[in-house]
């Protein structure tokens, strides 16, 4: 098929890189470069990056309202636009432009997580699985009908970051699975019930609260690592969150047990990896060496 790509940062890439490889991709959508790093310089998004290697085109609009943007897409001439991850609406006359449509590659089983952030918010959540769902793209945000979904398990102490690697790869091989089905698959319309919303995360949501249930804090630590990272105070200074598990033991909120095992209001929560303000990223044991917190330390 003549596909048009859009998407925009990593978890995108692997699903370019399948189409790339049994379709024919016309052209590549993405976000425009923005400043970045200390320089501020302009770094092309990833999935830019990735077009570039491959020597695919690539084009990158502010956004799509523009008639001469939207008639430039149209004359491509696609069969189809895969849209996973883009980062901006697509108004009526794109969806329209593609022979078969426009279809949208969403990680969680819809309609639950609909919405920026559907990784950090199954886990945030406690959810048990989640999934990949290849959706028919309509005006209204995540709300189209399902043409395929696939479910898996999340690991009890699975962070975003792992989930999100696992969820790319499983897009990559239900898109091609999709397209190459496409005219005998049945769009499904999605229940009206049990619709949730994955809220763009805030940073304001990561400051760990340590008077709150160890499981919420597992999950919190584990669903925004490794950004924008779970944090707390420490007497060494900031420590960034990254892997967590809860525990049935008990203590003062916000005391050290052993190890870095920390008590909370309701159990505790043993960190098994964190990083300090300038460091990288360490395994508990090699962080607490020559830092000299014991048993009863406050965090």
């Amino acid at each position: 098929m003549k596909v048009i790509f859009m998407g925009t940062p990593e978890f995108s890439v692997p699903v370019l890189e399948a189409l790339h490889q049994a379709h024919e991709v016309v052209c590549v959508y993405c976000q425009p470069p923005r400043p970045a790093g200390r320089g501020k310089q302009e770094r092309p998004t990833p999935v830019h990056a990735k077009a570039l290697e491959l020597g695919l085109p690539v084009r990158h609009p502010a956004r799509l309202k523009d008639p001469a943007d939207q008639a430039d897409f149209a004359a491509l001439g696609a069969d189809v636009a895969v849209v996973v991850a883009y980062g901006l609406i697509l108004p009526q006359p794109v969806l329209d432009a593609p022979k078969l449509g426009c279809l949208n590659i969403h990680a969680s089983l819809l309609p639950r997580w609909r919405g920026a952030a559907p990784i950090h918010r199954a886990i945030m959540a406690g959810d048990a699985e989640t999934g990949v769902c290849i959706m028919q793209m309509e005006a209204g945000l995540d709300t189209g009908p399902v043409l395929l979904r696939e479910a898996m398990a999340i690991g009890a102490t699975e962070t975003t970051a792992e989930l999100h690697d696992r969820l790319s790869a499983l897009g990559a091989r239900l898109i091609l699975q999709a397209l190459d089905r496409l005219p005998s698959l049945t769009a499904v319309p999605q229940p009206g019930e049990g619709v949730t919303y994955a809220a763009k995360i805030d940073k304001a949501e990561a400051q760990v609260d340590w008077t709150a249930p160890a499981t919420q804090i597992a999950r919190q630590i584990n669903g925004l690592s490794p950004f924008p990272g779970a944090w707390c105070d420490t007497p060494s200074g900031r420590l960034k969150l990254l892997n967590a598990e809860a525990t049935d033991e008990t203590g003062p909120p916000g005391t050290i047990l052993h190890g870095l095992t920390v008590a909370c209001g309701n159990g505790a929560v043993a960190i098994t990896r964190a990083q300090r303000e300038g460091r990288r990223p360490m395994e508990a044991e090699e962080l607490l060496r020559g830092l000299g917190w014991e048993p009863g330390t406050r965090l």
